[in-house]
């Protein structure tokens, strides 16, 4: 691990780019992720999947079928790109292609989720997800570390039964700190349709006390032993210091 500083921000902490076009996938924080850093960078978020309603975490949304352009000729940040209102609690996301023309069209960093999980604590992607653009920067595979010790089932896990074909254990069965490890650096898991050229940083979240930031050092021991994992990052989203500890 790496002793952390009181002035290490979340993007130092995660190696984001000050133009990057970054993807969070998984599960535990994605959106709390995007949102904290798009108030620090004064970013544009945006989607590749249907997200809820986040006008209250930005300074603008804008609806709009043609998002590089109002990149470039909307001056606020940071701000907020979706195709379309479907419902009264969600926008719809744009294609991947779309989100990669919005990364060449401004010189700001572009926050985009890119898959769903219900709100659960731990995810496998199925088959037509993530939507990872090809010129992604940066992909940060999310998890939240209090989902070891509880079953594995649709309480807290989006999609058990895809979780249980990657790391062997039986839906109903506790989830261990090696499961979690197991699904973030599967190519079913978070690893699934990265680029190539993406740099990969998955994030452990809710790591609120003494007991978390154990699980969370052991879950971190075997993802950075996965060839692509440059560095994992513990962190605690809801606190005003939200990076807990670099591995």
């Amino acid at each position: 691990m790496t002793e952390v500083s009181v002035d290490t921000t979340l993007a130092d902490a995660l190696g984001v780019g000050p133009d990057d076009l970054t993807c969070m996938v998984g599960a535990g924080g994605k959106k709390s992720l995007i949102y904290r850093l798009a108030r620090s960078l004064d970013g544009v978020v945006t989607s590749t999947v249907r997200i809820p309603i986040f006008d209250d975490e930005v300074a603008e949304v804008v609806v709009t079928d043609d998002p590089a352009t109002v990149v470039e000729e909307t001056p606020t940040r940071p701000l907020g790109i979706v195709p379309e209102r479907e419902r009264t609690d969600r926008y719809r996301g744009y294609d991947p292609t779309t989100v990669a023309g919005v990364g060449r069209a401004t010189d700001d960093v572009v926050l985009t989720k890119a898959d769903g999980a219900r709100s659960r604590w731990l995810k496998a992607p199925a088959d037509h997800e993530p939507r990872v653009p090809d010129s992604t920067d940066l992909v940060c595979p999310v998890a939240s570390v209090r989902v070891v010790g509880e079953p594995l089932e649709e309480t807290h896990v989006h999609r058990p039964a895809l979780v249980s074909e990657i790391t062997g254990t039986a839906p109903g069965d506790p989830i261990s700190a090696w499961d979690v490890a197991a699904v973030l650096t599967s190519d079913h898991g978070g690893m699934k349709d990265v680029p190539e050229t993406a740099r990969i940083v998955p994030v452990l979240n809710m790591v609120d006390g003494e007991t978390e930031a154990e699980t969370a050092d052991r879950i971190a021991g075997w993802v950075r032993e996965h060839p692509r994992v440059d560095r994992v990052v513990a962190t605690r989203l809801v606190a005003d210091d939200p990076v807990v500890d670099i591995y």
